[in-house]
């Protein structure tokens, strides 16, 4: 019975295929309701830059956001190494070792990982994960392949240092403003948010679990379902009959790995199969969102995850991916 809910809980859609029969017999209740919004937008950027509209791709990113980051850096600086130029990779390196020494919970270590986008000439692109799996880009027009790297280093150096302010924690008065705000969007009424089996209130469910972090590890946590909602998997879980609770309480505990993300990327072969250039429709989709992102200085591990799954699966079918991806 266990190996059967585990199946049931997979992320792979074609997964419902197999589990229908053995399901068949089950009492059918009514079917659950849709999925929980998706988190609010959670300002990564820096607070300088909430205000702004994201650039078109290829256009430089907003002066409020350079000087906001500048400012940051300069800051941090200070009171780490003095006055003068600060070494910003370094400086985000021994960021994040230092918080591990006092005690932060790192299950992959405090290495901060650097990927630079394949190019032969400028500008160039270079993404920065951070331990905790949060993802930035450099958001400059950057000529060098270090300056791409010094260019992600500060917007990911920005957010690490924000993100230790008071005001980014999960708080009893955070929960309220949000669940308030996604009753507004979404016409609903208080009943709902206090009922765990409606959207908003599995979204309150999952605030109030995770009180007391900051807002990049629940970004960090919401990834993964806002992962499930966009590849069909939340959809696929409910007509196998998961109760929400059930994907709530499976996934909380669930990192990002390469099992997921095959899953998913199989999903996409089978789209593919099945609907000619859909794979390439939303690849191409998804490049844009990432490179809107990545101007706007935007937290990018949802898009840069979406990207991979999509390329996996170009992989899986033997296409060569568009040009620039």
């Amino acid at each position: 019975m266990e190996s059967v809910r585990a199946q049931r809980l997979q992320p792979g859609v074609g997964t419902l295929r197999s589990l229908r029969a053995g399901l068949a017999g089950a009492s059918a209740g009514p079917p659950p309701p849709p999925p929980p919004p998706l988190p609010p937008a959670l300002g990564l950027q820096g607070p300088a830059a909430l205000s702004q509209p994201p650039p078109q791709p290829g256009a430089g990113p907003p002066a409020v956001l350079r000087e906001a980051v500048e400012a940051v850096v300069r800051s941090f600086a200070k009171h780490t190494q003095g006055y003068g130029r600060v070494n910003v990779v370094e400086a985000l390196q021994e960021f994040w070792q230092m918080k591990q020494s006092r005690g932060a919970e790192l299950r992959n270590g405090a290495l901060v990982v650097y990927e630079m986008v394949p190019s032969s000439s400028p500008p160039y692109v270079c993404y920065v994960t951070l331990p905790g799996g949060s993802c930035f880009g450099s958001f400059q027009f950057c000529p060098t392949k270090a300056e791409a790297r010094r260019s992600a280093a500060k917007i990911a150096l920005m957010n690490s240092v924000f993100n230790e302010h008071p005001s980014r924690r999960i708080t009893d008065e955070f929960i309220e403003k949000s669940v308030s705000e996604a009753l507004a969007s979404f016409n609903g009424n208080r009943e709902e948010a206090d009922n765990p089996n409606t959207g908003i209130g599995a979204f309150r469910f999952m605030l109030e679990s995770n009180k007391g972090k900051s807002m990049l590890e629940f970004q960090e946590l919401m990834t993964v379902f806002q992962l499930l909602h966009w590849n069909g998997s939340l959809k696929a879980m409910r007509e196998r009959q998961c109760s929400r609770q059930e994907v709530l309480a499976h996934y909380s505990h669930r990192a990002l790995d390469d099992d997921i993300r095959n899953q998913m990327a199989t999903d996409w072969v089978n789209r593919e199969r099945g609907h000619p250039g859909a794979l390439s429709r939303e690849l191409a989709a998804t490049e844009r969102e990432l490179e809107e992102a990545r101007l706007a200085g935007r937290e990018l591990r949802f898009h840069k995850e979406k990207k991979d799954i999509l390329l996996l699966a170009a992989g899986q079918l033997g296409g060569a991916p568009p040009p620039g991806c």
